[in-house]
């Protein structure tokens, strides 16, 4: 564990990580973040109607879906900053698809192009931490990764706002993700390899000894098995603590849909249902850090279990206030519920994944890992969708009985795949 003495060094260690792994995650993700809000905009300039305009949008969650097991393949042999640099590199022809695309196919292919990229960078930097950070404090670096991500996406789309309001034109904003993704290219590759700064921290066994030779790729190993060997091999965890991590990506995704839902539902105007679910993602960015404190200080279980009753007793309580006297206050109180569940769980999938990676060549395991996080993200708006056509309410209930099941599967997996001093 942790302890406060270690504090200076260890916030030393994860500011000597901005120029490599920061910096370009926030750049990365505040490009995207302007973007996204935009997607279904471009797909109707081209004539796309409100259903195709939601396919062409979804193109990137498919896209990032599709991309964790290739992302795993080339991280284990061509190293994870060389696949960052090529995954933001590959991300420049995704944005000059969606300034020239003719038609609607092209724009769909770009969108994928840019969530397969994104799998690429996001796994590449998941496995440089996994390998070089020391066990003592791998939480709090892991979810300050995944709280940078999400200052680059809650800040994004104000971005795209003023650039708007600055240009006029919506390409403005891709034009700037352009902008964004030059820079990160260049932070990974002239930026100091941050293995240095760890080099005489290495607390972590799981880290292999320090060569003395600069480190600018994956660290070498004697074997590598290969992804879908990889999956084999570690199927029990895949397919119980990976399972518990899919309801927990999906409690997310659900959030960013029902809440928006349930305000139009409810009879609430557009300004405030944007109050009340910009008041919740306040809520989640501000608690990212203290989930990565609580699981180096107490365990990983500490936090993934609040957030999982948090967020599955939020969509409980929620359904039964559909049609209370005082449904908007209801509504704005579990939201903010719901934005406390989900900012104790920053970081958690990240670092749980790192937990069981194995300890020479984690990059095939992680890509199994995320593509399962990730389906658990993706399959989530078509439950919510699917179970609204008879009543929102059921949805919300549907997604907190959910939540409550991952809860318990947490309660049952981690002890038995996390390490003791990790739990």
């Amino acid at each position: 564990m942790a302890h406060g003495e270690d504090d200076p060094r260890i916030a030393g260690t994860l500011w000597r990580f901005a120029p490599m792994i920061y910096g370009p995650t926030v750049l990365f993700a505040l490009g995207e973040g302007a973007v996204i809000p935009l997607l279904p905009i471009f797909a109707a300039d081209l004539g796309a109607d409100l259903a195709t305009a939601a396919l062409v949008a979804s193109a990137l969650v498919v896209g990032q879906l599709c991309g964790n097991i290739p992302a795993g393949w080339a991280v284990a042999r061509l190293g994870e900053r060389l696949t960052m640099t090529i995954a933001g590199t590959l991300s420049l022809a995704g944005v000059a698809g969606l300034i020239v695309a003719p038609s609607l196919p092209v724009l769909a292919a770009a969108v994928f192009l840019i969530g397969f990229c994104a799998a690429a960078f996001g796994l590449a930097r998941h496995s440089f931490m996994t390998t070089r950070i020391p066990l003592a404090f791998r939480a709090r670096a892991l979810s300050l990764l995944g709280g940078t991500f999400r200052l680059g996406m809650f800040v994004g789309p104000f971005v795209a706002a003023a650039l708007l309001g600055l240009f006029g034109d919506a390409h403005a904003t891709v034009w700037f993700f352009g902008a964004c993704l030059v820079a990160t290219v260049l932070l990974v590759l002239l930026g100091p390899d941050p293995e240095t700064a760890v080099a005489g921290a290495r607390a972590d066994s799981r880290v292999l000894e320090d060569s003395g030779e600069p480190v600018t790729g994956s660290i070498p190993v004697q074997e590598r098995v290969g992804v879908f060997r990889t999956m084999w091999r570690h199927r029990g965890v895949l397919g119980r603590l990976g399972l518990a991590a899919a309801s927990l990506s999906a409690m997310r995704s659900a959030r960013q849909v029902v809440l928006p839902l349930w305000g139009v539902s409810i009879g609430l105007d557009a300004q405030t249902i944007a109050l009340v679910v910009g008041i919740s993602g306040a809520i989640d960015f501000a608690l990212f850090y203290a989930s990565g404190q609580v699981m180096d200080r107490f365990g990983r279980l500490w936090a993934a279990l609040p957030a999982m009753v948090l967020m599955g007793a939020g969509f409980l309580a929620l359904s039964f206030t559909h049609d209370a006297d005082q449904a908007a206050m209801w509504f704005a109180m579990f939201a903010a519920v719901l934005g406390v569940g989900n900012g104790l769980s920053s970081g958690i999938l990240l670092t749980l994944g790192a937990d069981t990676a194995p300890k020479d060549d984690p990059a095939p395991y992680l890509g199994s890992w995320r593509t399962l996080t990730d389906a658990g993200g993706a399959t989530a708006p078509l439950i919510v969708s699917a179970l609204a056509t008879f009543s929102l309410s059921v949805a919300a209930g549907a997604m907190g009985v959910l939540g409550l099941v991952g809860a318990l599967a947490f309660v049952r997996w981690v002890p038995r795949f996390v390490p003791r001093a990790r739990r």
